[in-house]
């Protein structure tokens, strides 16, 4: 758990976000999908009485690729898979204390362990409405491309969303001056260490799903990726504008843990804060000087995922890396 007063002295002597922006890169990165049906939460009692969304229809399974396409098509896509796997075990959690079903995680491989995680005691009722809302599109996105996977979407990989002193969590904080170098982050502790946690992920998989657009051949995945990327858009834009509302300190915590993650995907700023480029400015939507959003390659993203700036094939989130069915045609973590 945050020290509150240990956060408030070393947050605050953070530095401002670089005032000029550095010209925008567009790469290429992982990602693709769209909204599909939800069983896990249907049953989960809230006092919105029950969340139960209507499921797009999913496009026909390509388990068996006959082309290099659509073998990359499928790399694409459970990328993305490992992503939302990631984001949507710790909205579960954070919401309803629960874990995804175990019909949702199986596939090729091993189904993964999942270390830490338990509901927030949230104080404030509305960010646990938007906490559960989040959790229910982001479990949408799992059952969408485990559905357009078929046989060849890859099981839960091992995942490590814990708070703890060896906890992902507390590391990313670490790196990020929000805690001293033992002390420990707890993101399931209340409403603002939530929402700096849902901040360490939302920002990352906008720039995922962006870079990965331009891998994708088939245009119904192309039309599912934009879907989805609006999706994480959405999630991204309230987080952050909730975390600048809650004023100075917040808004320093969130230029930190963006410092931090832009010292580990290369040389080129693609990430921003809620600070603009001075105190009196908000930055809710991070884009270049043009107004677009950024894009991150998979290695880039790996990098921020396995809390490394070296090249790597684990660490961090997924202690022992993301999966992939083919993985000699997708990129490790790596500058």
């Amino acid at each position: 758990m945050i020290q509150n007063e240990t956060m408030l002295a070393i947050v605050e002597a953070s530095e401002h976000r670089r005032a000029e922006r550095r010209r925008f890169l567009k790469v290429a990165g992982g990602g693709a999908a769209a909204v599909g049906g939800l069983s896990l939460l249907a049953a989960c009692g809230d006092d919105d009485g029950g969340f139960n969304p209507t499921p797009t229809p999913s496009p026909t399974p390509t388990p068996t690729p006959t082309s290099s396409s659509a073998q990359q098509d499928i790399n694409v896509l459970n990328f993305a898979l490992n992503l939302e796997y990631l984001e949507a075990t710790f909205y579960s959690y954070a919401a309803f204390g629960s874990p995804l079903s175990p019909a949702l995680t199986s596939g090729i491989g091993n189904v993964g362990t999942v270390t830490g995680g338990r509901k927030v005691n949230f104080s404030d009722p509305i960010v646990a409405k938007y906490a559960r809302e989040i959790a229910g599109d982001e479990v949408a996105h799992v059952n969408f491309l485990r559905s357009a996977l078929g046989s060849a979407a890859i099981a839960l990989p091992d995942l490590n969303i814990d708070g703890g002193s060896t906890g992902a969590f507390t590391a990313a904080a670490r790196a990020a001056g929000l805690v001293s170098s033992s002390g420990t982050f707890d993101p399931y502790a209340d409403d603002q260490s939530f929402l700096l946690g849902a901040f360490i992920f939302e920002d990352v998989g906008v720039t995922a799903y962006k870079g990965g657009s331009t891998l994708i051949s088939n245009k119904t995945y192309l039309e599912a990726a934009a879907g989805i990327l609006a999706a994480e858009a959405y999630h991204a834009g309230l987080v952050r504008t909730l975390l600048y509302a809650k004023g100075m300190t917040t808004r320093s915590a969130t230029d930190s843990i963006s410092n931090a993650r832009d010292s580990l995907d290369g040389t080129t700023d693609l990430d921003q804060g809620t600070t603009g480029p001075d105190s009196s400015q908000s930055n809710i939507v991070p884009t270049d000087s043009n107004g677009i959003a950024f894009s991150r390659t998979v290695a880039q993203v790996h990098n921020i995922a396995y809390l490394t700036n070296k090249q790597a094939s684990s660490g961090g989130f997924f202690p022992t890396g993301t999966r992939n069915a083919n993985p000699a045609l997708t990129q490790s973590g790596a500058n």
